[in-house]
């Protein structure tokens, strides 16, 4: 069970890392259809995560409850939307007060970029992590095959990300080795973000309900405020759309038929 706990939350950290490599491989930017189709594609997988391996194990997990089961998914979900919210925010703040200046060095700049995407990151280490710990602890609802389905979901989401910091580094004239180290090290804080949730399972299984929600929030809001604006926009629509209904279908039969 470890090694297999080991493997799924390093899962995200190298989807990060594949996305961060492509300044190797691509010239100038990633193609804008298969941006749309990994945009598209993840936006799916993670809002069917958010339902069947985060939102609906948490009910599940509350059922002692009776009728008033859905409390805890219901303030975990909002809090998770709040936080995001919140995040969000105080990543805006550090972007227009000293990222976008010109007045200030590359390094910096650099160092505010990786530290926007690592600070977005964090959350979706911890929805990882919250449910290996739910299947460590064989918690009701929680199964290995909805844990990994959600983790290659943030995979996916991951790509592009990756993509988004080495790219344009190496576009201003930063090397394509040193643009790949800052795309890996900004997703660095998932893999070790789900160890310390795993870690700490004797403090989070009561309150595991609360944490599904909360990361199912923090996740929706994700998909809400930037994959699915990114996958809309421009031309080819449909096709941001079309994969979008693809990564539901499969996240759903994932979780649902192997779960």
């Amino acid at each position: 069970m470890i090694i297999k706990v080991l493997y799924g939350i390093m899962i995200p950290f190298i989807g990060t890392s594949l996305g961060a490599a492509s300044v190797f491989f691509m010239k100038k930017s990633m193609n804008e259809i298969l941006q749309k189709i990994l945009t598209g594609f993840a936006a799916g997988v993670m809002v069917a995560a958010s339902v069947w391996s985060l939102l609906i194990p948490s009910i599940e997990h509350s059922q002692s409850m009776g009728k008033l089961s859905f409390v805890p998914a219901l303030l975990g979900f909002w809090f998770g939307i709040v936080f995001l919210l919140l995040l969000d925010n105080a990543i805006s703040h550090l972007r227009a007060g000293s990222w976008e200046k010109e007045a200030k060095t590359k390094m910096q700049r650099v160092t505010m970029l990786v530290l926007a995407v690592t600070l977005h990151n964090i959350p979706e280490g911890m929805a990882v992590g919250v449910a290996y710990a739910g299947f460590i602890s064989d918690s009701q609802g929680i199964k290995e095959m909805g844990a990994l389905a959600l983790a290659i979901g943030i995979a996916i989401q991951n790509i592009p990300e990756g993509a988004i910091i080495s790219m344009p580094l190496s576009a201003e004239g930063v090397s394509k080795k040193k643009a790949f180290i800052q795309g890996v090290l900004s997703g660095i804080v998932e893999p070790v973000g789900s160890l310390f949730t795993i870690l700490m399972v004797g403090v989070i299984v009561p309150l595991l309900p609360y944490l599904l929600s909360f990361a199912a929030g923090a996740m929706i809001c994700v998909v809400v405020k930037e994959l699915i604006p990114e996958m809309a926009s421009g031309s080819h629509l449909n096709i941001g759309t079309i994969f979008f209904a693809v990564g539901f279908s499969i996240m759903m039969v994932l979780d649902v038929a192997l779960g």
